[in-house]
Order: structure tokens, then C-alpha cells, then sequence
């Protein structure tokens, strides 16, 4: 299958719907995403990348997601908060001649952290570029996030190794990037993978896990 330029476009799982990222979007993201527990790890450059009121947030969005390529809003579909928008992903470097896209640029409200939102939101998006045809996605995490790159290694995604002196954090330090891949033909399996632990998230058990998550 040749690849082709994944499309912008509104997907839905059990759990979540994944629209694409709008400016108009930015104040719900805002609210979800911009706290402490979510820059500690390393995300929009650590710490000091944080802007604490909706102003500077959305200047810093401005420049930090891909607008051009496929930017995502993550929001519930079901539950108690349903229709809120806690959080974002995205596919970039895209390139079709080698096939290739990263899936990042990801974060979520702590809210959320250990229920279904993580795991269908990858079920969604790798669904979505493996269909266009592309045959290898990257995801990366500040090598010291121990607990992104836990969640990346498992949903079953290949740790290819660390990339030293990668990029500059928000505080001017250098970062390491742990870099992990997923090919084409490894995708039946992951997928299966998800979709057994979505499983899970649906029945008594883990429903009685997401309401601990976020208490």
C-alpha cells in the first residue's frame, strides 16, 4: 500500500473522541493541561515551560503543536464529565517518502492518568496513520520521564535508544530523548494489546480503577 497524507479528521472510540486541535479549543485545553503534575515530566520543555494564565498558554501553543500537520483535542465520551476536553495528541513529521509520522505531543489532565483515555487515544491515532499506509511511527519522551516512557513501552512500542543531547528544555538544560518505534507490520499485535486492555476499562473491575485514578 502506498502511503498517503493522513486527513484531519473526528475519531471515536468507547472512551474518548479525538477532533481536531483549534485555537478555539485552546481555553479547554488550558484548563486540562496546564498544571504543574503535567510539565514535571518533561512536557512543552519541563518546568519552566508552564504558563500559568490563558494568555501566555495560548501564545505558547502557538508555537509548540504542529498546526500544519494533525494536532488532536482529546474528549471524554462517557461518564460524569463527558464532553470535557482533557487533553492532546498529535501525528507530525509526516513524511511520505519514507512512510514515516511521530505520534506525540501529548499530555493529559491528571484526571485521567491510568484510565482508558491513553490507550484509546493510541488505539485511535495509530489506527489512523497505519491506514494511510505509513509503515513506521516514532514516539519519544524526555528520557527522564520514567512515567511516559513506561506507558509507551506498554502499548508495546520498540525502545530503538536514547538520542543524546537531543533538544533544549524551557530552562535551557539539554535533554535526552528516549526513542521508541512501532512498524506496520507489528500493528495487529499492539492493536490487539489495546483493545484487550479497553476491554478491561469497560467492565466492573475497571471502572471501579479509573474512579481510584482520579480520586
Amino acid at each position: 500500500m502506498t502511503a498517503v497524507r493522513p486527513l484531519p479528521a473526528v475519531l471515536a472510540g468507547r472512551f474518548v473522541r479525538l477532533e481536531p486541535l483549534t485555537a478555539d479549543l485552546l481555553p479547554q485545553l488550558y484548563r486540562a493541561i496546564a498544571v504543574p503534575e503535567v510539565f514535571a515530566g518533561g512536557y512543552g520543555g519541563g518546568p519552566a515551560g508552564l504558563r500559568e494564565d490563558l494568555d501566555g498558554f495560548t501564545e505558547w501553543a502557538r508555537t509548540y503543536y504542529r498546526w500544519n500537520e494533525l494536532p488532536f483535542a482529546v474528549r471524554l465520551l462517557a461518564g460524569t464529565d463527558a464532553g470535557t476536553v482533557v487533553g492532546t495528541s498529535s501525528l507530525a513529521d509526516l513524511e511520505l517518502h519514507t512512510e514515516s509520522a511521530q505520534l506525540g505531543w501529548t499530555a493529559y489532565s491528571p484526571s485521567v492518568w491510568g484510565t482508558a483515555v491513553n490507550p484509546e487515544t493510541k488505539l485511535l491515532l495509530l489506527g489512523h496513520a497505519f491506514a494511510a499506509g505509513l509503515g513506521r511511527i516514532t514516539i519519544q519522551a524526555d528520557a527522564r520521564n520514567e512515567r511516559s516512557r513506561a506507558a509507551i513501552s506498554g502499548i508495546g512500542a520498540a525502545f530503538e535508544g536514547i538520542r543524546r543531547r537531543d533538544r533544549r528544555r524551557a530552562d535551557g538544560s539539554w535533554r535526552d530523548t528516549a526513542v521508541y518505534s512501532l512498524l506496520a507490520e507489528e500493528w495487529p499485535q499492539v492493536r490487539a494489546g489495546l483493545e484487550q486492555r479497553l476491554d478491561r476499562f469497560a467492565g466492573p473491575a475497571g471502572r471501579a480503577a479509573a474512579k481510584s485514578a482520579r480520586e
